[in-house]
């Protein structure tokens, strides 16, 4: 049975992209089985009665080494804030390329905590910073220091003890170029390292609340259960920064969606399913309505969501217990095409990450291929014609097409680049001045305008030759050749529209990083959380792959 692959005019809309979960492909779950056989250990721990001071953690194989440095700075109250443009925070990191000498650590000491302000080496290859959740970090010291473990429903509503604010790599602010590190085998997958550095701080701040509780009242206190260690990830606030990387790498986006689809087409395409993996799905799926009640948030927005996936998802397991059988013949398409006729978005994805559980043999030789040399595709093959560019945007830009762009409600925002952090941003194009200054994301807008000049143009027309007169069309022209390879590089949406709902771009990333919970504080900026109920550093050699949902 030749199951086709999902429609990206279908699967590539904003509704849908923002409805995706974290599943066996997301990169924080991928990294700690790629892993689970390093040798961890925590290298320094020079902190003071209040917990500031210098850590150092480190993965270990081989020759290879790579270790965060951690600096744990006072913070008065009214200088903490999870704003970008904040300048002080309660800990910066570093992940360190190999072990850092006495030298090292006294620079990164002086660089770290300046985060943009200050300047790091090649030695360096992503950098962080958190500030706390006072009023958990707080409570967890002060039961700790009298010998009792923390309530365990206040830290499940807040589910972290510390958030982080950016992670950044890549060669930003000195640190070292991706060129430097790309063909390392064990760091291929996409942000190998950054997951890494999130991991480790997660640690850090277990080690460093037990060590304030230890100094506060070192005969009576005890450490944090390790049970609630593992209940506890990192919380993270991201914003709009997130959302042009997706239309900025293509090409990387498509091999993501891409590894997505081919696990859901070859899933599909299995003719008969063990009771050893139909059970398995079954109890993650059971087990994952955890997740979803301890989901908490403040937005209506979210709440309509959350609670319309619970109701789906107890129906959907009704339907499974009571109404669906396992031994008829491709079950799982079966299943599929129940969901796409009978839920909305939110439960159908849901439900299409779990499929992947039982079937690593499926996931992760795709997960080896999510990365993207992009610099292969960015050159334009000029000695095409218009001819073929127009069969381009016709085919692949169909719904994009029917856009009447003249219209206020279909350009009514622009995004533009933040003069203090330099940080993207959106704003109404007919309310507020600077869409002079705006940045080329409107993809939709700008392909539609291309598909106007070229119906004009002569079809024999070399590309390179359309371009000499009209070079403000470059960038459209490079994505719809890319487009014509990567059939899941486009988000076929209009990003500059009234109905855009900018967190459903974060929320497509960061489904794939693997975060969970997400908390919408507006429509532009979120709060996450990452690794909740991972196994702790020294548990990884042998720990249940399915954590997510134990």
């Amino acid at each position: 049975m030749d199951i086709p692959l999902r429609n990206p005019n279908t699967i590539m809309k904003l509704s849908r992209l923002g409805s995706f979960h974290q599943s066996k492909l997301s990169f924080l779950r991928s990294f700690l089985k790629e892993f689970k056989d390093w040798e961890y250990k925590r290298d320094l721990f020079d902190l003071n009665e209040h917990g500031f001071g210098t850590a150092v953690y480190s993965f270990k194989k081989n020759n290879r080494v790579y270790s965060l440095v951690c600096f744990a700075n006072k913070l008065n109250e009214d200088e903490r804030s999870d704003r970008v443009i904040a300048t002080k925070w309660d800990a910066a990191f570093t992940l360190h390329d190999g072990v850092p000498t006495k030298e090292d650590i006294e620079r990164l000491l002086n660089e770290v905590p300046k985060q943009e302000f200050g300047r790091l080496s090649f030695k360096e290859l992503t950098l962080s910073r958190a500030n706390k959740s006072v009023r958990v970090f707080n409570h967890v010291v002060e039961n700790l220091s009298n010998g009792i473990q923390p309530d365990r429903e206040l830290l499940s509503k807040v589910g972290y003890l510390y958030r982080t604010t950016a992670v950044y790599g890549s060669g930003k602010f000195g640190l070292a170029d991706r060129f430097r590190i790309k063909n390392r085998e064990e760091i291929y997958g996409p942000f190998r390292l950054e997951m890494m550095l999130v991991y480790l701080v997660r640690q850090f701040t277990f080690d460093q609340v037990n060590h304030v509780a230890h100094k506060k009242n070192p005969k009576k206190a005890v450490k944090l259960d390790i049970e609630i260690c593992k209940s506890l990830g990192i919380g993270n606030s991201t914003g709009l920064g997130m959302a042009p990387f997706i239309v900025n790498h293509p090409s990387l986006l498509n091999n993501w969606i891409y590894a997505r689809e081919i696990c859901l087409k070859k899933i599909r395409g299995i003719k008969k399913v063990n009771s050893k993996d139909s059970d398995l799905f079954k109890d993650c799926l059971k087990k994952s309505i955890k997740n979803i009640t301890s989901w908490n948030t403040d937005s209506e927005y979210q709440k309509k969501k959350i609670k319309g996936l619970f109701s789906e998802l107890n129906q959907f397991i009704l339907y499974l217990d009571n109404d669906f059988d396992f031994n008829e013949e491709f079950p799982f398409n079966k299943i599929y095409l129940y969901l796409e006729n009978n839920y909305d978005e939110e439960c159908i994805e849901y439900v299409v990450s779990m499929m992947m559980e039982p079937y690593d043999d499926i996931v992760s030789p795709l997960i080896k291929k999510m990365s993207s040399e992009e610099e292969k595709y960015f050159n334009i093959p000029t000695d095409r014609t218009v001819s073929d560019l127009k069969t381009i945007l016709e085919e692949k830009y169909s719904d994009i097409l029917k856009i009447d762009f003249l219209k206020k409600e279909n350009q009514l925002n622009f995004w533009f680049i933040s003069k203090n952090k330099e940080e993207p941003r959106l704003a109404n194009r007919f309310d507020e001045v600077g869409s002079e200054l705006e940045q080329p994301l409107a993809i939709a807008r700008d392909i539609k305008k291309l598909y106007e000049v070229i119906k004009s143009s002569k079809n024999n027309l070399k590309i390179s030759e359309f371009l000499s007169q009209n070079f403000d069309l470059r960038h459209v022209v490079r994505r719809a050749f890319i487009v014509e390879k990567f059939p899941y590089s486009e988000i076929q949406d209009n990003t500059i529209g009234k109905e855009i709902i900018p967190i459903d771009m974060l929320r497509l990333k960061l489904s794939f990083f693997g975060a969970l919970k997400f908390d919408p504080r507006s429509d532009k900026w979120l709060r996450i959380c990452m690794f909740q109920g991972a196994p702790l550093p020294e548990q990884l050699k042998n720990y249940n792959e399915h954590w997510v949902y134990n």
